[in-house]
This record gives structure tokens, sequence and C-alpha cells, in this order.
């Protein structure tokens, strides 16, 4: 059994989402004490619950501790097989969280795996459903990695009502040298239950500022009525993307504006990948066995997933500055 103290590093879910995944993928038994103990309200919350038993259903694991509040579970997974099934996190809980724990693990499965989830696809701390697909996904693609992502309804916090349902196929990876390639930003602008003019005001502002820079782009804009009401924007451009959601009292503009100017540092730092690409693409380069990436902040996240990755994989990373850049490699 492998123990793992879950203050390590950012000290938060990633360290649950990773091991949980690896776990499973070695049929290697796992102890997570001292879980998010050092949040404001320690242990596991309804969205940890979820994602975990989500895993075990799809591994046919024993979970001992799996409870709202538990600082410490026993994960004991078996075959990774191929299933159908529906998840409802309730609320807002992120959807794109839950996907990032079971999708390594769909890569070594036995069979497909169809997910149907419900629950926030546009919410604080965690990647957009069009992140996931346009940025993360557009990468691991490189890597041999299958899988389809549709977002059927958005859905928003407090009330979540989001719908997706996601198609993932045993895939083979393999190492890739992320390289920086020439920028084609594209993005989505959207609302559900806000008047039309939201999402075109925040598109308008983005489109504005990218071109005052002398960069070109092509935002989308979509307004829906959903369960939930919220707003929000998302560009992307190959293995880079920024997103920014809206809030009561922030101006339409404000939030475009916002989602360009991180845009604008991702393009200008000279990286092939940002840095909220990076701590995802950790586990996959561990799990192939090789890969290499430049990013311009190493992030607390990216540091955890390489002790927990490195602890299961008996892999290597080298993390070397060059100039401005850091660069990550697995050997």
């Amino acid at each position: 059994m492998i123990e793992i103290n879950g203050s390590y590093g950012e000290g938060g879910g990633q360290i649950l989402r990773t091991a949980v995944a690896l776990a499973s993928i070695k049929s290697t038994d796992v102890r997570i004490f001292n879980i998010r103990s050092n949040r404001p309200q320690p242990g596991l919350k309804a969205q940890h619950m979820k994602t975990i038993a989500t895993a075990a259903k799809l591994c046919d694991a024993e979970v001992k501790g799996l409870h709202i509040g538990s600082q410490e579970i026993t994960f004991s997974p078996l075959e990774i097989k191929g299933a159908t099934c529906s998840v409802n996190i309730g609320t807002a809980g992120s959807i794109s969280l839950l996907l990032q724990c079971i999708m390594p693990m769909a890569a070594f499965s036995r069979g497909e795996i169809i997910v149907h989830v419900t629950g926030g696809t546009d919410v604080a701390w965690s990647p957009t459903m069009d992140y996931l697909n346009n940025v993360t996904y557009k990468a691991l693609e490189q890597m041999g990695y299958h899988c389809n992502i549709e977002v059927l309804k958005r859905g928003y916090y407090p009330e979540g009502g989001g719908k997706v349902r996601a198609v993932f196929e045993p895939s083979k990876l393999h190492g890739f040298e992320f390289e920086r390639l020439e920028q084609n930003i594209k993005g989505i602008s959207y609302s559900s239950n806000l008047p039309e003019h939201v999402a075109q005001r925040q598109s308008r502002a983005a489109k504005k500022l990218l071109e005052s820079k002398g960069i070109e782009c092509d935002i989308a804009v979509c307004n829906k009525d959903e369960i939930s009401t919220g707003s929000g924007i998302t560009l992307w451009s190959n293995y880079s993307g920024s997103s920014h959601l809206g809030k009561k009292g922030l101006p339409a503009e404000k939030v475009g504006e916002m989602t360009a100017e991180r845009m604008i540092v991702n393009l200008n730092s000279g990286a092939s990948v940002d840095p909220f690409l990076a701590d995802q693409l950790v586990t996959y380069m561990g799990l192939a066995g090789s890969g290499t990436f430049t990013t311009y902040e190493l992030s607390k996240h990216t540091l955890t997933n390489i002790y927990i990755t490195e602890l299961f994989l008996g892999v290597e990373f080298e993390i070397q500055e060059k100039e401005k850049l850091t660069e990550v490699s697995v050997k």
C-alpha cells in the first residue's frame, strides 16, 4: 500500500484525483491521510466524494472512509473496465475536475467508458469545459489519447444543472515534445438567463484588446436559457487558454478584458504550454514514460502532481530553468 500525506504541496483535491487515478491504473492500494487538512473546511466535500465514488465504480474498488469531512481514505482498486454510468455531483460541483480524475484511468480501461455528468460546467477554481475540450484534450490527442466530450447544458454556481456526455476510448499513450506553435486564437463568449448583450459585450471587449496588440481572434457568441444563471468567456490557442466567469457587479467588458489579458501573457511568454495545462500533462507524461514542455510559471499543483506521479510510477521528472521559461521533462 502506498501512503500519502494529503497536506503535501498544494494540499487540496488535486492529490486525491491524481492518487486515485494512478492507484487504479497500477492496481495498487493507496491510503491518503490529512486530506485538505489546511483548508478552512478540512476533509472531503461532496464533490470529492462523487469523484472518488465514480473512480471506484470504474475499477470495482473498495473504499474506506468515504464520508463528508473525512480526512483519511483507503482506496483498493481492481481492474479498470468499460462501463456506462451517470453521475450527479449536485449543485455546481465541477464536472471538469471529476473528469480529470477518471480521464487517465480511461486510457487503461478494457473497454469504452461513457459517463453522463450533471453539475457545474463553468465554476470558479476549475477549468471550464471549453478549456478542457479545446486545450487539455487537444494536447492529450498529441499523446495518443482518444475521447469525445460534449457539453449538453451549461451549469453555473450555485444551482449547477450543467450536463456533459463524455466518451473515452482505451488509448496507448506515447511521449510528445510540446513546442510553441503559431498562434490562432479562437474562443466562445456565453451567457445563460441573461440579456443577449452580456455575452456580446464580453466578446467585443476581449476582441478589441487582442486586436489592439495585433492579435487576430475568432470568438463565437452563445446565449441560452438554462437551469442556472451565469456568463463567461474562454479563449484558446493550441496548448494555451484563458477563461473568466461573470459575476454580479463585474461589468461584462471587464470579464472580456481580463480573459484577453491572460491570453496575451500566455502568448508573449514564449512557452509551449500555459501553467494550467502544465499540471494536467504531468500525469500523462509519467504514464507515457517520456515527454517535454516549457511553461512560464511552475505552480504548486504542477509540483504536487510531479511528486505523486513519481511516487506511483517510478519515473523521474527533470526541471530546468531556461531564460524566463521552465522546461519539464520525464525519463
